[in-house]
């Protein structure tokens, strides 16, 4: 089962808000979630209820495999940068490692 944490839409026509939440990659964008993780009001009229994330829940969800949409990944990097800095180096790390191997084998081959 693939995790995605993603947007769900609420609210009324013309009046969206977003729940950021954790859901299996099959269901539809207003279907069943797993967790909520937090909300987003774009047409709040003031800066300080536009937005409210779990900051240590998404992290959570990230360590777990879940993977995290374009869109809200640039929401959580407003909120939460370290949480989007962890992850990135994380993948760098990865395809370090990854480079590492392919370089010891090629080098393997060369060799033989």
């Amino acid at each position: 089962m693939g995790l995605k944490i993603r947007f769900r839409r609420q609210g009324r026509i013309n009046m969206p808000t977003y729940r950021l939440v954790v859901t299996d990659c099959r269901t539809k964008r207003d279907g069943k979630y797993v967790e909520a993780l937090g909300w987003y009001n774009p047409t709040a009229p003031s800066e300080e209820n536009t937005l409210s994330l779990k900051a240590d829940r998404i992290a959570h969800w990230l360590a777990q495999g879940a993977e995290i949409t374009e869109r809200a990944r640039s929401i959580v990097k407003k909120v939460a940068p370290e949480v989007i800095r962890t992850q990135t180096q994380k993948e760098i790390a990865h395809r370090a490692k990854i480079s590492q191997k392919r370089k010891a084998r090629r080098k393997a081959v060369k060799a033989a």
